[in-house]
């Protein structure tokens, strides 16, 4: 079982790169772990690290004005190679949605299945998040699952759309393997009826 998710409210971390491809988000040389654990520490490295490991001040996951567990992303986020761990470091850093206008689709379904929520809007809907958070980095956005919806402090909301299957496993924390699990009755009675 994963995490549950319903709602969520929480300030952002606007990253307003478009193309992010995976190989930004957790590059290649930290891909030799075998269990999920510590991605996070390598998120955005070349971005967040100089040559020395010294942080970068101007990356904003350095920047102190900027936290909470929604990271709002450009356009085209999770383009590239298809490694899951780019999905694993972004919710091991603590991030528990994604939004933005459009993802790559490998990104998107590996995001799902790892407990982390990609929104979409539209462009101009995230042009809107972007003025908001840069405005007023302590605003906070509410992200609704079951109402598949993002409202915004000043009233501004939009929906977005969820495969109903992902959002049933989000919900409840299901994997596949936990989803099956939950409807084994109605597999056993639907066999059985079937036999």
């Amino acid at each position: 079982m994963k995490e549950k998710f319903s709602t969520l409210t929480s300030t952002a971390v606007p990253l307003p790169s478009e193309n992010v491809d995976t190989d930004q988000i957790i590059p290649a040389r930290f891909l030799k772990a075998t269990t999920r654990e510590g991605f996070g520490d390598n998120l955005f490295r070349d971005w967040r690290y100089d040559s020395t490991g010294a942080p970068i001040k101007d990356f904003v996951l350095n920047d102190s004005r900027y936290s909470g567990k929604i990271l709002v992303a450009g356009k085209n986020f999770g383009c590239g190679s298809s490694r899951e761990h780019a999905a694993w470091a972004i919710y091991d850093y603590g991030f528990r949605v994604v939004i933005s206008s459009f993802y790559a689709d490998i990104f998107k379904n590996n995001a799902l299945n790892n407990g982390l929520l990609p929104v979409v809007v539209s462009d101009e809907f995230l042009a809107k998040i972007f003025a908001m958070v840069h405005q007023k980095p302590a605003a906070k956005l509410t992200v609704d699952l079951e109402s598949q919806e993002v409202r915004l402090e000043n009233g501004d909301t939009a929906k977005f759309e969820i495969n109903p299957y992902k959002k049933t496993c989000l919900i409840n924390g299901y994997d596949d393997i936990d989803y099956l699990l939950s409807i084994r009755e109605d597999i056993r009675t639907y066999d059985q009826a079937h036999s």
